[in-house]
């Protein structure tokens, strides 16, 4: 399974981005999705999550400014991230929620939002 993370660049803050994950197959349509960013010197945090039937959650840092979604007829999920802060800069990734199921990390999207 290759996992695909696009869409990343610079924007002010305030601005918007959307996120693409591009993935392979069964391993897409049978997983819960996960959105993790990697920040300067930080570990990889989860910070939006979807279920195969899409459910939702979010951490606390991006609720309501962020949207997880998923279209599992594409095998892509999206990250629709609004009102960006630059301590949402960092390297976005695209995964598995559950261990089990985690592949190779991938290069990730570089997200940097400037003040």
């Amino acid at each position: 399974v290759q996992l695909q993370a696009s869409g990343g660049g610079l924007v002010q803050a305030g601005g918007s981005l959307r996120l693409s994950c591009a993935a392979s197959g069964t391993w897409f349509s049978t997983n819960a999705l996960g959105w993790y960013r990697q920040a300067p010197g930080k570990q990889r945090e989860l910070v939006a999550s979807i279920t195969r039937d899409g459910s939702t959650s979010y951490a606390d840092s991006v609720k309501d400014r962020f949207t997880i979604s998923r279209d599992n007829a594409k095998n892509t999920g999206y990250l629709q991230m609004n009102s960006l802060k630059p301590e949402d800069t960092a390297v976005y990734y695209c995964n598995a929620v559950a261990a089990y199921a985690l592949r190779a990390w991938g290069r990730g999207t570089q997200v940097t939002v400037s003040s």
